[in-house]
This record gives C-alpha cells, structure tokens and sequence, in this order.
C-alpha cells in the first residue's frame, strides 16, 4: 500500500453558478480569498484559502438571460412543488453540514461551534421559507369588499428577475436569508456573493445544483461587488435589486440606476441593526411580489334578483 503522505493535494476550484452550469469568469480573472483572522474582520491578511472567480459585466448579463429563461417554469409551478424543492435544498445541505461548518469558519472568522451553529441556523432558516411558499398568498392574497355586484380578488404573483447583493459580513446565514425568501415567492435570481468571504455562497451553488432547483432559477457571481451590481441594477431585463450588501455610497448609486426602468428596490439596513439570526417574518418574501386584483361580476339568477 502506498504512503498517502506522497500524495499530492487536490485543491478544489470554485466557479460561478450560470443556467445550471459551472463557468469561469468570461475575462478569465480570480482573486484569492483567505481566512479571517477575527470575527471583527481585521485587515491584517490571513492564510490563503482559494482562487474565487473574479465575474464580468458580461458574467453579469449572461446571468440575467439565464434567469429569465427560468422564470415562466419556475414562477408557473405549484407553490407547494416550490416548498418540496427547497426542502429539499435543505436536506443535502444538512448532508455537507461538516464542509459548510469549515468554509464559514474560516470565512467569518468563527471557532469551529460557532460555525456549527451559523450552519444550523442557516438550515433552519432554509426550512423556515420552504414552509411559507404556499401560505405567502394567504396573508397577501384575499377576497376584497367592494360596493357593487362583483367579485374582487387579490393574489401575491412574483416580480420577476432579482438581484440580490448577499450582506458582506454573514457569508452563509445572511445570504440564505436574502436569498430563500426570492426564489420561495416565484422569483428568480442573480446572486452576487460577499466579496470577501464568497466561497460559502459558491459551495451552496453545488448543492443548488444536485438538488431539484432547476438550471437558471439561482445564478451566483463572485468578485467585486461595485462592478458586478452596477450593470445589474441598470439592466432593463432585471426587475428588482436587494442592496443588501451595499454600502450606504453604493446603494445610493445603485438606486439611482435602478430608477430607470422603475425597480423594485430593497434598501440595506445599517450593519449595526441587522441580526441574521432573529426570525425574519415575511418583510422579505413580500418586498418582491406583485398584486394581481381581479373583478368578476357576481350576476344575477332570475327575476327575484338574487346573486351568487
């Protein structure tokens, strides 16, 4: 039997996530990502972990192609179908849950039971918004009383093609709570990973892949925030855009951008004030759905006027 001390290390190389694809960057860029020395982030630079994708203007677009050419299977399935997909999500995510407890640790800085319990919470947090794909109608959706012989129904429908910039400092717990409430409401989206701790969003791309979600539904870029968000927030083909992880310089210019085709927007919150681990609600699920209101006339059954 052969010495496994003269084996040579199989590094792994992380890639984008584009139509159910794993591409390199189109300009062939990476930049390298290491650890986190301390919770707090300092500056000092850590041990080398992996080349990240560095992703294009072009990676950007072709992304945005991709989820659109999704949305009309996604946003047309069942609500409960959704809720079986991303439940399953969950499932393999708790199979990887040592891979992910190791790639947050290093990314955020955190001891090993700390990373366990970001994992945790990230898995619950996953099953939390796969239970809420077909309630979200009943608390936004509803018959309406009108004056007059009409029926008059509301329903949620999704937005459409979502940019979703993933909070700089929770690398896996953030970008699931900014990420599930999307898809689990018909949307799809493109995904812009931390710029500093990207791999956990990558590795979750995996999963997505060898799960049930379908090619197209979530596309992840890596690399610089600022020059991947500006040609989403401008794209006419994008109808929404989470600023979560901009700065407040950054959002301010990426609203502005935004504005042109009439975006919905979702302001960040100061760092300060966002817990990732207190219970979302369902802010996020309905800051990218639309209401459709349909009127009906109720009719009336012979010549004593009584209606239905």
């Amino acid at each position: 039997m052969s010495d496994r001390s003269d084996r040579l290390s199989v590094f792994k190389t992380y890639k984008l996530y584009v139509g159910g694809k794993f591409p390199r960057s189109e300009s062939g860029r990476v930049y390298e990502v290491t650890t986190r020395t301390s919770a707090a982030g300092a500056a000092d630079k850590g041990n080398w972990l992996a080349n990240a994708p560095q992703a294009s203007r072009k990676d950007a677009r072709d992304a945005v192609v991709a989820a659109r050419k999704a949305f009309g299977g996604w946003s047309g399935a069942t609500a409960y179908n959704r809720g079986q997909v991303l439940y399953r999500v969950a499932e393999m995510l708790e199979g990887r849950r040592e891979q992910f407890v190791r790639e947050v640790a290093d990314a955020e800085g955190l001891s090993k039971s700390k990373a366990a319990a970001v994992v945790d919470a990230t898995v619950d947090r996953w099953v939390w918004y796969a239970g809420w794909t077909d309630k979200i109608a009943q608390v936004t959706g509803g018959a309406n009383p009108v004056a007059g012989p009409f029926f008059n129904l509301s329903s949620p429908e999704p937005t459409g093609v979502v940019a979703v910039l993933a909070p700089q400092e929770s690398s896996f717990l953030g970008l699931v709570s900014v990420l599930a409430p999307v898809i689990a409401s018909g949307n799809t989206a493109v995904v812009i990973a931390s710029e500093r701790s990207p791999l956990p969003a990558l590795s979750l791309a995996e999963v997505l892949a060898t799960s049930d979600v379908p090619g197209g539904v979530v596309n992840v870029l890596s690399g610089r925030t600022a020059e991947i968000a500006a040609p989403l927030a401008a794209h006419q083909d994008v109808n929404a855009i989470d600023l979560a992880g901009a700065d407040e310089a950054l959002a301010k210019e990426l609203e502005i951008a935004a504005a042109d085709n009439l975006k919905r927007v979702l302001r960040p919150q100061p760092v300060d004030d966002t817990d990732w681990t207190a219970t979302p609600g369902t802010e996020r699920l309905t800051a990218f759905l639309e209401t459709k209101t349909v009127w009906h006339p109720t009719g009336s059954l012979g010549a004593s006027g009584s209606s239905y």
